[in-house]
Order: structure tokens, then sequence, then C-alpha cells
């Protein structure tokens, strides 16, 4: 298992431990210039205080790395964000941007380095950073598995993982996540936090509609296979990007998704509204899928749809 230690802002560190325990946290990159991809997901991303702290003091599982706008963010992860409004997150973020001159929009992208079960450490708990770490540096080092820096930190986060309540395996190169949060190693399969299950489905459909491949981000939503209301889960297999109107009549059972990815019209939308021909256009329609097989809506979330919630 590879590790990452990144530099880490205080302000940010001390609003969300002041919030822990969380279930995730995004950790933001004002740039946005491309997608944090050093860890595959699972493995540990930890937080070195800036200068002239300069510990190392907390950290959470790396879920996925993304370039998403300033807003949705927002709307995705609100304070946990390390803020307590967007107005707030959108002046922290244009204190970075000034710096360099770049004008800030609230649908400005940033990067967004997704974490679940993050752990904020009192002061007492704070370990020094490894001597092979040089602290001028802007994005941080990766660690890979047979380095004996992450041995160490391993070990020591084992502890710090447990004691937190996420049981994790043996430090090795296969390492897997085993909590409640995981329960797989396999990432369609694994439970995300709300945050997370929005810019993940998002990314896994590639920002297009599954069923129009509308490209229109702000009437883009992460729908729910199976409602977390009637025991669904933020699982990327229970989830579809839809167009907004299109999310709301599969929530309303008007529409379904025929296994393995076939549009369905309900006949009590024309029965009950006397309208919808738009939606009946999009009868039989296939959808675009992802072409992960692991990332494709379960057939067993979908036929539940069918019986439980489609109108007949």
């Amino acid at each position: 298992m590879s590790l990452y230690i990144y530099p880490t802002d205080h302000r940010w560190f001390n609003y969300l431990r002041a919030r822990s325990p969380l279930d995730e946290v995004n950790f933001w990159q004002p740039g946005g210039g491309a997608a944090f991809t050093k860890l595959v997901p699972g493995e540990l991303f930890l937080f070195r205080l800036k200068s002239p702290i300069n510990r190392i003091a907390g950290g959470g599982l790396f879920t996925h790395g993304s370039v998403y706008p300033l807003n949705a963010a927002w709307d995705a992860f609100g304070d946990k964000n390390g803020v307590g409004s967007y107005e707030q997150f959108f002046d922290y973020i244009a204190g970075y941007r000034r710096r360099f001159g770049e004008e800030l929009r609230d649908d400005s992208p940033i990067g967004c380095i997704i974490l679940q079960n993050p752990f904020f450490l009192p002061e007492p708990e704070w370990i020094p950073v490894p001597a092979d770490y040089p602290l001028n540096l802007v994005q941080g080092k990766r660690y890979p598995s047979n380095a004996p820096t992450a041995t160490a930190l391993l070990e020591w986060a084992q502890d710090v993982l447990r004691r937190n309540a996420v049981a994790v395996s043996e430090p090795t190169s296969d390492f897997v996540v085993e909590s409640p949060m995981y329960s797989q190693p396999v990432l369609s399969r694994r439970r995300l936090g709300q945050g997370a299950f929005r810019v993940l489905v998002s990314d896994t459909y590639q920002r297009r509609c599954a069923v129009t491949g509308e490209r229109t981000m702000p009437v883009l939503e992460a729908a729910h296979i199976k409602p977390v209301s009637r025991g669904g889960e933020h699982r990327l297999d229970n989830g579809l990007l839809l167009r907004s109107d299109l999310h709301r009549l599969f929530d309303l059972g008007y529409l379904t998704i025929v296994p393995p990815g076939k549009l369905h019209v309900s006949p009590k939308l024309k029965e009950t509204w006397m309208n919808g021909r738009i939606y009946y256009d999009l009868d039989g329609s296939e959808l675009r899928l992802p072409s992960d097989e692991r990332s494709r809506p379960s057939t067993q979330f979908l036929e539940w749809h069918n019986d439980s919630v489609f109108r007949r």
C-alpha cells in the first residue's frame, strides 16, 4: 500500500477537526489544473500541517480525484470542504488565485481529493515529518509500498485507524480497507459518502446524462436507483447520472431502466398528466453506460426499481 503526504492548511484542518467524526471530506486544490492520480482508492493520504508546524496530524483514505466546478463542489460536500459557508469557500480559494493573477468564478474548476474516514488527531498525537520529506514541496510526496518510510507510517496509521473504528488489513501491496464504509475492495461495490457518490457518478458517466447525453452540468444529477431512504446505499453501482427532469420522473416511477440498460416510460405518465410526448420519444433508448462493467448499474437494483417503484 502506497501513501501520500500533502501540505495542509491549518485553518482547513482545525475547522474539520472540530466537527469530527466525519464520513468524508473534500481536500481541495485551488488551481484545478489536473485531477489527483497519485494513489488508488483505499490508499492512505496524510495531512502535513504547513510551516512552521510541519507535523503529520491526520489523514484519510483516498477515494477519488477530480477537477470539479467550485459551486458543484460546495453543493456536493458543503462544510466538509472545511469552511462554514459558500461565501467563505469562494473567498478562501479566491485568495489563493489572486496570488497568480487568476480570476475566480462560481463555475471555476478546482481540484478535489475526496477522502473517506478522515481522522484529525489532537496535538499531542501529531508526529514529525519523515526525514526524507522535503519541507519545500508544494504538492507533497508519494511513498511506494516498499519504501521504509511507508512501512513505518503505515504501522502508525493502522493504530490510528483502528482507534477510529476503521478496520484495515496488514500493510501489503494488496491492502484492503474492510470498514463498514468499504465492504469490498472493488470500487463499484464500495459504499461512499454522499458527496463522493455525486462526484464519482458524475465523472464515471463523463458528465453526460445516461439517457440523453446532455452535458450541461447544472441540470445533471446523480440519481440513486434504490434511494437511501428505502435502504439503498451511496454506491457507484446504485447510481445513474440523469438530467434533472428525468431524475425526478425516475424517482416517481414514471421511468425505469430495464436491465441491462434500456429506458422504459410508464403509460401512467400520459394517463395522469395528459402529456409526456418528449419522454415517450425516449422510450426504448439504450443508455450510455460506463465502459467498465464494474461501474454499471447493478441488475439487482434495477430489478428492485422495476418491481417496487415503476408505475405499470
